[in-house]
């Protein structure tokens, strides 16, 4: 970008929500100014990934070396930002136990990741609860409900029941109330962590009005907020437009309606950020890959644009992918690398242009040894050759690049600002 662009848009954001405060603390928190993030005062785009399995392998001595591999190839790579989870419920391994008792070697594992991720340059997106069964999730929450009297009919009750709604407003305070055991930080004070996630993929399918899940959204984003005002917050949603919206109705895939509504769930007081996830092959699997870029591509043009002028937050793709499993997928990694493309040049024009999208990860990052974690959409920087790898750094630097013409704009706007005001001065 030529630096009067930059400028220009960097005015423009200056003029929409101010340059001064606490956005502009050299204190390491990414914060929110309109729809773009910042740190320390900079613009900061996200170019990221998910890894689930971090907390899991950091809280085994023997794997932990996994960890730090993937994350120092993920830094290598220029990436910035990486989502991972913060829960897991029941079971002998898991982070709680029951309803207020967690396994101390667990939670070490996550503070493991936390400091490596500080050492690497990565922030991290911690997210509290799944939606599914998987590590225990809200079906969990509710068995542990019921085996204490309560009356249940359906994992639904999870957003309703109010002795269910205690255990997880429980969980979130045990988590960003935690001190790490090897920085010695507060999760809530800790820079490294980027955002707060409410839940993993929210789905509420038994009241299609989207009710239930905006006031569950409503409360807990309330009571994250009453015990951390330092970070962001977002709530997990995929994206599915809700009853708010009928006319972007026709924007989601046939059949996805569950409860959640991209728009009012993500106007809620608190929620400092939408996301939107994004896997065609999955939701249109009848369709071929042709036909499913095609969706992938308008799908995110509407989140992108209702980002911008109708929530006027900034806009992580938190999830994308393209499994090598898919019947079709044929030789090499040309299509994954097709999407991926496509993903990014949303995120790059859009994030140009001055509009919402702030970034994007991909799903997963694995390290080497991992294959008992592949799910088809696994990408391991460190196997080479990988296509993938390269459209994955080469996003990197093009993103990088436009945070150093913002940051070229802004020294050059000081600089300007300085020069006027001794004329001022000189001219009394």
């Amino acid at each position: 970008m030529r630096l009067h662009g930059a400028l220009a848009l960097l005015l423009l954001l200056c003029i929409h929500v101010g340059h001064q405060g606490a956005d502009a603390r050299g204190d390491g928190f990414v914060r929110v100014q309109g729809t773009r993030f910042v740190l320390n005062g900079s613009p900061f785009f996200a170019n990221g990934f998910n890894a689930y399995w971090l907390m899991s392998l950091g809280a085994d001595p023997a794997q932990r070396g996994k960890v730090t591999s993937a994350l120092s190839q993920a830094a290598g790579a220029g990436l910035t930002v990486a989502r991972t989870w913060a829960f897991s419920d029941g079971g002998s391994n898991a982070l709680q136990y029951s309803p207020g008792r967690y396994n101390e070697n667990t939670f070490q594992g996550l503070d493991f990741v936390l400091s490596e991720a500080r050492k690497h340059g990565i922030k991290m997106i911690l997210s509290l609860v799944n939606s599914y069964d998987s590590f225990g999730g809200r079906k969990q929450y509710v068995q542990w409900a019921r085996e204490q009297g309560q009356s249940i009919g359906s994992d639904d009750e999870f957003f309703t029941n109010p002795v269910v709604k205690g255990f997880y407003k429980n969980h979130i305070k045990t988590v960003l109330m935690r001190v790490n055991t090897i920085t010695g930080v507060v999760y809530k004070d800790d820079p490294t962590i980027m955002a707060w996630e409410l839940m993993n993929e929210p789905r509420c399918p038994s009241d299609l009005s989207g009710r239930t899940l905006q006031s569950w959204i409503a409360e807990m984003a309330a009571h994250v907020k009453s015990i951390d005002g330092a970070h962001l917050l977002e709530t997990g949603l995929e994206g599915f437009y809700g009853a708010s919206s009928p006319s972007r109705g026709a924007v989601n895939p046939s059949g996805y309606q569950v409860g959640a509504d991209f728009l009012a769930n993500n106007r809620v007081p608190g929620v400092d950020f939408a996301t939107v996830h994004a896997y065609p092959d999955q939701w249109l699997p009848g369709l071929d890959a042709p036909s499913q870029l095609r969706f992938l591509g308008a799908w995110l043009d509407a989140h992108i644009a209702d980002a911008g002028r109708v929530l006027r937050k900034p806009l992580l793709v938190a999830e994308f992918g393209k499994s090598r499993r898919d019947p079709g997928y044929g030789g090499g990694d040309a299509q994954r690398d097709a999407v991926f493309g496509a993903v990014y040049a949303k995120v790059y024009e859009s994030a140009r242009a001055g509009g919402a999208a702030a970034g994007a990860l991909f799903w997963q990052l694995l390290a080497e040894g991992m294959d008992s974690y592949g799910d088809g959409y696994e990408v391991v920087l460190g196997r080479a050759p990988s296509s993938t790898a390269g459209v994955i750094a080469t996003q990197s630097r093009r993103l990088q690049g436009l945070a150093r013409a913002f940051a070229r704009a802004r020294k050059a706007q000081h600089q300007q600002g300085k020069a006027s005001g001794k004329g001022a001065k000189g001219g009394n």
